[in-house]
């Protein structure tokens, strides 16, 4: 964290903290509820093309994450800290922009099999 000194963000973040940067794989889950609100196509008989949830999601979360250093290449990070909390709430605040208003139920980011982050926009929890 910028706002903290060398001797804080060692303290509050231990082997994290890492001026060059450290890697994670973060897996994410996403759990979408496509609700009796949203029309059926008589056409199609999809609430949503898979086909439109895919782009949304590589919009959303590949093209902006993967294979890339938050803090340097993701201008979300500039000034907020890249914690799983933060990465789950930044693909939250995208996905949110591109599914039908309501859509989006929860975000579920996994750092790893024992650090994860739910996300339920304003309401959050950790598991």
């Amino acid at each position: 964290s910028k706002a903290l000194s060398d001797e804080e963000n060692l303290k509050l973040f231990g082997k994290c903290n890492n001026p060059n940067g450290h890697g994670h794989n973060y897996k994410a889950r996403l759990l979408i509820v496509l609700l009796f609100f949203l029309q059926i196509d008589p056409v199609s008989g999809m609430v949503m093309n898979l086909t439109d949830l895919k782009e949304y999601m590589q919009e959303a979360i590949m093209k902006p994450l993967d294979h890339k250093n938050l803090d340097k290449d993701v201008p979300y990070f500039a000034d907020v800290v890249s914690t799983t909390e933060n990465v789950a709430v930044f693909i939250w605040e995208n996905l949110k922009k591109l599914l039908p208003t309501g859509a989006l139920y929860k975000v579920k980011v996994y750092e790893t099999d024992q650090n994860v982050v739910v996300y339920k926009g304003e309401e959050s929890t950790s598991e």
